[in-house]
């Protein structure tokens, strides 16, 4: 079963994620992207990760590339889950090489393609 690394500040919307997730992936959760950054240093190594942009303290674009930085970790596809929607963020999101800028709120199935795609395009 493939792993996904789900990271968002907002415990309403990891549940969301991890209720359309479960039974098809194996998923882990981090509430913020020093939570995140722990759990990858202590050897947790996804198929794909899910970053929120608006978080606290370190936000997801910094979150972004500080996992980037790390060597076992370079070719892991992240793609960012976001309420932002403006053409600033897409672009800006495809220019760092993200695998993907999913929209808040999303519908399960659509979360569930994507996914695919990126994990097929790996």
């Amino acid at each position: 079963m493939k792993k996904i690394l789900i990271v968002d500040d907002n415990e309403v919307h990891l549940v969301i994620a991890e209720n359309i997730l479960k039974g098809k992936y194996e998923t882990t959760s981090a509430k913020s992207g020093k939570d995140a950054l722990v759990l990858l240093s202590k050897g947790l190594v996804p198929d794909l990760i899910l970053l929120d942009v608006l978080m606290p303290e370190m936000d997801g674009w910094e979150t972004y590339n500080k996992i980037k930085g790390i060597s076992l970790l370079r070719n892991v596809p992240i793609a960012f889950l976001t309420s932002l929607d403006g053409v600033r963020e897409k672009l800006y999101a495809s220019r760092i090489g993200a695998a993907d800028l999913i929209t808040k709120p999303y519908e399960g199935g659509e979360l569930i393609n994507r996914i695919e795609k990126m994990l097929e395009n790996r």
